[in-house]
């Protein structure tokens, strides 16, 4: 498949596409999920082509005691609702992202934003990878296949990506890739594998 997903030159980091290019002729539904806190809204603001519809709100005492915030001295907002950005992988070929809020109380709208996904990609920390661990659960259980990023924070410690898949206990088939959330570069290598994975299970099965 290799080069035949190269990001379309009209997926353009300064936002100035706001339609579907009339080329388009296939358009897949992905999720982008991982626990609170793991770069999903910036991932989403990095690839998307267009002006990403976000969700968010200030965190507040509300949030303490329910909300795990241990980590992550720095986090002042949160995704309600979803992230929602597009990016046109190549002239054929279109993405719609849909972040998912980390939170355990709002696994009911990760099942309605999984209904007709393709697959999801995973973003974890690996200062709190012990986290990913429901968010992987609730993909299996409802069948949503994916692949895993490590969103490498600045300052955190870096692993060799088989000591994360141990750790994470990943199927030998599944995706594992690498990136930072605010760099569009890495972030859509991390799309390319991802849809790579999909189709070729879709051929397998075909």
């Amino acid at each position: 498949m290799g080069s035949a997903l190269s990001p379309s030159e009209s997926a353009v980091p300064d936002r100035t596409v706001d339609y579907v290019p009339e080329t388009v002729t296939r358009s897949v539904k992905l999720l982008v999920a991982g626990n609170f806190g793991v770069g999903k809204t910036t991932f989403v603001g990095s690839v998307s082509e267009i002006r990403p519809l976000r969700t968010e709100e200030t965190i507040t005492e509300a949030s303490v005691g329910i909300d795990d915030m241990a980590g992550l001295p720095g986090k002042v907002t949160t995704t309600v609702a979803m992230d929602f950005g597009r990016i046109t992988l190549n002239p054929q070929l279109a993405l719609y992202l849909f972040g998912t809020p980390g939170q355990r109380r709002f696994i009911p709208l990760w099942e309605e934003l999984s209904r007709g996904a393709l697959g999801a990609l995973v973003l974890v920390d690996t200062r709190r990878i012990d986290k990913a661990d429901e968010v992987l659960a609730v993909l299996e259980e409802r069948g949503v296949p994916y692949s895993v990023a490590v969103n490498e924070f600045e300052g955190s410690q870096r692993y060799p990506l088989s000591e994360i898949r141990d750790a994470l206990d990943l199927e030998p088939g599944t995706p594992l890739t690498a990136l930072d959330a605010r760099d569009r570069g890495t972030c859509l290598r991390s799309l390319i594998t991802l849809v790579e994975h999909l189709f070729h299970r879709v051929e397998i099965r075909g």
